[in-house]
């Protein structure tokens, strides 16, 4: 099988312009376009400035292989997979970096079952790239879905429907991203008394400062005591994480227990929980107790699918708040995962939540030159085969490489917060002297 190069855990992404080019993205389109034989095409995007530039390369990549193309604007990254089966496109792309600072951009594609491409797939996407010669014959247009936004609205207040958040403060940080306006109607529709931040994005502002990666704007509004809840989403919308009214930071593991624990005594669990080897260890002592199965996967959210879509789960994600719902989306999707969290919380405040206890982590990340090259280095290695035997058996340390940045993450977990740290350090040190 062809390896790929470009694609990445969660499709092609680099800085906008320099990785990411409009000459790639055409490319992309097209390849994409006749690996699939797509017909009809969805494009969404985010906020970014280089969005309209790429958005109109990949369209004319894949409107150059016969496809007709329906850009759908500013949408979260879970509007696609819906938009896909609803309208019936065969092939869907979201051009977004995610959490990425505005500068990168990324493009990822769903086929016609809404579900993420396989990686077989993106190999010989990149494999027609390669040998490409352009195109013959008839193209197709380039127009508007009417109405993408409304259309995904409806499907989260069809889900969502029953739930009464009427009388609840909730306070949303939109990451100046693809959630800006979506979120805040969708909480109000439902009855919510909403105060939305970062919900003025200017191209260059998505992800600075705010969201799910920078939670302090979202924990000093709660400490305020106003609010009953928070949520904070990415740049993109497919992840998102709590905040409690005393300012506490409810990652995506607990929201996670506490989702599977509310589907599990409503009976509509439907087996196990897939996670990844990032989640913590409270995790799965929580779901033991629960009587729950849980899978480990890779880290990203596409195994964690893969292994949800094998075992015929429903529910499965990630410590950073990617949460997928089979029963909604086949994708993560962070404004149906904070209305989940509050039906299953079901009025009661998430201070008293009766998930996991967390056992103490700590995850560093360290730039480096060839990310690949230092999980080879010998030092490395012994450096994390040494804290591996000071923790034995009552915790862990794993070493892994970005999937998106050239980046090594370090990450123990141990009895304490102090020696996880300890430990954490001077494996992180030993990766830093590769720099």
């Amino acid at each position: 099988m062809a390896e790929r190069r470009l694609f990445g855990t969660d499709g092609v992404r680099g800085v906008a312009g320099e990785v990411l080019t409009a000459s790639l993205a055409l490319q992309l389109g097209r390849a994409a376009t006749q690996e699939l034989g797509a017909r009809r095409m969805l494009v969404l995007r985010d906020t970014r400035r280089s969005g309209p530039m790429l958005e109109a390369a990949l369209a004319a990549g894949a409107s150059s292989a016969g496809a007709t193309v329906l850009f759908g604007g500013v949408l979260p990254t879970p509007a696609a997979p819906l938009l896909t089966i609803t309208h019936g496109f065969d092939l869907a792309a979201v051009i977004s970096a995610s959490h990425n600072p505005y500068e990168d951009n990324g493009i990822k594609f769903f086929g016609a079952d809404g579900h993420k491409l396989a990686d077989s797939t993106e190999a010989r996407i990149e494999a027609r790239m390669a040998a490409d010669a352009g195109t013959g014959g008839e193209h197709g247009d380039v127009g508007r879905l009417i109405g993408a936004g409304e259309d995904y609205l409806r499907a989260l207040a069809d889900r969502f429907g029953g739930l009464d958040l009427s009388g609840i403060k909730v306070a949303l940080d939109c990451a100046h991203g693809a959630t800006y306006k979506i979120a805040p109607e969708i909480f109000r529709r439902l009855g919510a008394d909403v105060t939305a931040t970062a919900i003025t994005p200017d191209g260059e502002n998505i992800n600075a400062g705010v969201g799910s990666t920078h939670l302090d704007p979202l924990i000093a509004l709660m400490q305020q005591g106003a609010h009953d809840i928070g949520f904070a989403f990415d740049g993109d919308g497919d992840r998102v994480l709590a905040v409690d009214r005393t300012g506490e930071v409810v990652d995506g593991d607990e929201l996670i227990a506490l989702i599977a624990r509310h589907l599990d005594r409503t009976g509509e669990l439907g087996g196990g929980v897939a996670v990844t080897v990032m989640t913590n260890f409270g995790f799965h002592r929580a779901m033991k107790q629960q009587g729950v199965e849980v899978e480990i996967t890779g880290v990203g959210d596409r195994y964690v699918l893969e292994a949800l879509r094998e075992k015929q789960w429903r529910l499965g994600g990630e410590q950073s708040g990617h949460i997928i719902d089979l029963g909604f989306c086949p994708s993560g999707d962070g404004i149906a995962s904070a209305l989940l969290v509050l039906e299953a919380l079901a009025g009661h405040d998430l201070t008293a939540r009766d998930g996991m206890r967390k056992m103490p982590q700590l995850l560093v990340n360290v730039p480096v030159p060839d990310r690949d090259a230092a999980l080879q280095d010998e030092s490395v290695l012994a450096a994390r085969d040494d804290a591996a035997m000071e923790l034995g058996t009552d915790g862990r340390i794993l070493l892994r490489a970005s999937g998106t940045e050239q980046l090594v993450r370090v990450m123990v977990e141990a009895p304490s917060q102090e020696l996880a740290t300890a430990l954490c350090e001077r494996v992180a040190d030993r990766v830093r002297a590769l720099a």
